[in-house]
This record gives C-alpha cells, structure tokens and sequence, in this order.
C-alpha cells in the first residue's frame, strides 16, 4: 500500500509518504510561503523510494481551516493529482490532525486545540475520546469551559494565553504544537483506510473573508 500524507494548512509544511508500512516524512518550520514547497517536498519522498505519483492508492490531506493561502494550496495539490491518476482521497480537519498528534503525544484522550486565526479569534475545537467533538471560529473569550484535565495545544494558546487559560480552566498548554502529516497517514489507517468519492475541498470557518478573497 502506497499512502501520500499532505498538509500546508498552516505555517508549517509536511508530507509523509507510507510504503511498505514504513514512513518517509518531510517536515519545515520557520520558513516564509512554506506551503510552496509542497511539491519538492513530494518529489523528495518519490524519489526516496522510487514511485510516481501514479503508484498511490490514497491521498489523505488536511482540508482546513487554516492559512487561507495555506488551505487552497493544500487542496489544489490534492485535487491536481488524484483527478490525474484517479486517486482516491480522504481529508480531515486542521484540528482533528493537531488534537489526534497532541493525544498521541502526550497520552491524554482530552485536547482542546486553539490555532490563531488572526484578528483577535482562533480555530476552536475539543478533541476527546479519539474523536473531534466541535470545530468552530472564535473569540479566545468565549470557548468551551473546560478543566484542567485537558491539554491545550495549537498556536492561539501562545497568541491568547492569558484569555484561553482564565475561559478554560486550563494550565498546561503546548502553543508551539503543529500539524503533522505522519499523523495523518495513522488517522487514515485507524479509520480503516476509508476514502471519500467526492472533490475535494476546503474548510472555511471564516467565510466572509474568503468569499472577498474570491472576488
């Protein structure tokens, strides 16, 4: 089994190619427009091992919310290849891909997942029990009353620390926790490698600017 991994939906860029039930993951941080190297960095892991894109069973990406530049990218990479080869796809949350790798982590089954959606708001969810419970757009005053039985990871915890952890009741928070894509490839397999048949596409939570972005 051939599985490509993709995510650029933030300020980070991975990739992670499964083959022979081993992982060839790419990893950057800290540089600018990292989105834009996605498909090196798939070239990399093609090489590495020697197959074409051609050879994949499944394309398994992070559908948003995110970068609004980040989330297109991501999503138009996707949809480039699979409608090229006919490759089956399956997306996932932003969210559901930062609380699943922080629950790995840290083997805690309660998350709560703030990335910093700029403009005094984060991307919000409550990621337990293996699952996402809720995924929204809000201000860092008014998310979930959680305990401190909970975990708060993702980057709106370093941008709105003070006002997350006093709304919350949470005190042990991880901001610099991103997205991976190796965790994606194990999200696809725990869910038994089931594919969507529909185009992919992104996840907005903040429409309003992306439908001005469109005009």
């Amino acid at each position: 089994m051939n599985l490509l991994a993709i995510d650029t939906c933030t300020e980070v860029c991975s990739v992670s190619l499964y083959t022979n039930g081993v992982k060839i993951n790419r990893f950057v941080k800290d540089v600018a427009k990292s989105s834009g190297l996605i498909l090196p960095l798939c070239d990399e892991v093609f090489a590495e091992v020697d197959i074409t894109v051609a050879d994949l069973d499944s394309i398994i990406y992070t559908k948003g919310p995110g970068a609004f530049t980040g989330v297109r990218m991501c999503i138009g990479v996707v949809q480039g290849m699979s409608l090229a080869h006919d490759i089956p796809t399956m997306g996932f949350s932003t969210l559901e891909l930062v609380g699943f790798g922080a629950a790995k982590k840290y083997k805690s089954d309660k998350v709560a997942v703030a990335l910093d959606a700029r403009m005094g708001e984060v991307y919000w969810g409550v990621y337990q029990d293996q699952k996402l419970s809720n995924e929204s757009l809000k201000n860092p005053t008014e998310v979930d009353v959680l305990n401190q039985d909970f975990i708060g990871v993702g980057t709106g915890w370093g941008a709105y620390e003070d006002d997350l952890s006093k709304q919350t009741g949470v005190n042990h928070y991880e901001s610099d926790f991103y997205p991976k894509a190796e965790n994606l490839i194990d999200l696809y397999l725990n869910q038994n490698g089931t594919h969507s048949n529909e185009l992919p596409l992104p996840t907005y939570l903040r429409n309003n600017v992306a439908q001005k972005s469109l005009k």
